[in-house]
């Protein structure tokens, strides 16, 4: 509910009015994704959870999930169902999937969404190895890994294989660079 506290308070009730009642939608997403019945109720997290992994695997299914999410009554649920869709989705839809998400909860994705733009523009080689070297203390061990992933950048690479914070970042930006 507190999904949806968000949307009205964002002038959104026009857009929830066609939106389907919570048990529904959870029953209707199961069946986008080839589950019972059983495996859409709101009585078990762990049972959602599974429901929702396979929804986030199946792009069709991704409206029913944003509707499931805005109803998913457990804060930190919703909060990983996100995160983990972030990944997935369009950058242009990131804003509005944690805009889903009650304001105690969303830090984490939205996190998520600045570190994921981030790591797109490495990937793409737009992120200077200086720039690199002036922002990488404060970056997530998930986007220094990636990072060291991500990059062709060989300077790049170099700072990451220095100035990791692990010794499993320093070394898979080790690994790269010799691969590379």
């Amino acid at each position: 509910m507190a999904g949806l506290r968000v949307l009205i308070a964002a002038g959104r009730a026009d857009w929830l009015a066609g939106m389907t009642r919570g048990p529904e939608v959870l029953s209707r997403l199961a069946q986008a994704v080839g589950r019972y019945e059983d495996q859409a109720s709101y009585a078990d997290g762990h049972v959602r959870w599974s429901l929702y992994r396979a929804a986030m695997d199946t792009p069709a299914a991704w409206p029913l999930l944003f509707e499931a999410v805005a109803r998913e009554p457990d804060g930190p649920l919703a909060s990983a169902v996100v995160g983990d869709v972030l990944e997935r989705v369009p950058k242009d839809a990131r804003e509005r999937w944690i805009g889903l998400l009650p304001a105690a909860v969303r830090g984490f994705s939205a996190r998520r969404a600045r570190e994921l733009a981030v790591l797109e523009s490495l990937g793409r080689d737009d992120m200077s190895a200086e720039a690199v070297g002036d922002l990488i203390d404060g970056w997530s061990d998930w986007l220094q890994r990636r990072a060291a992933e991500a990059s062709t950048d060989r300077e790049v690479l170099r700072v990451v294989s220095r100035r990791g914070r692990t010794k499993r970042i320093r070394q898979a930006a080790v690994d790269a660079l010799r691969r590379g």
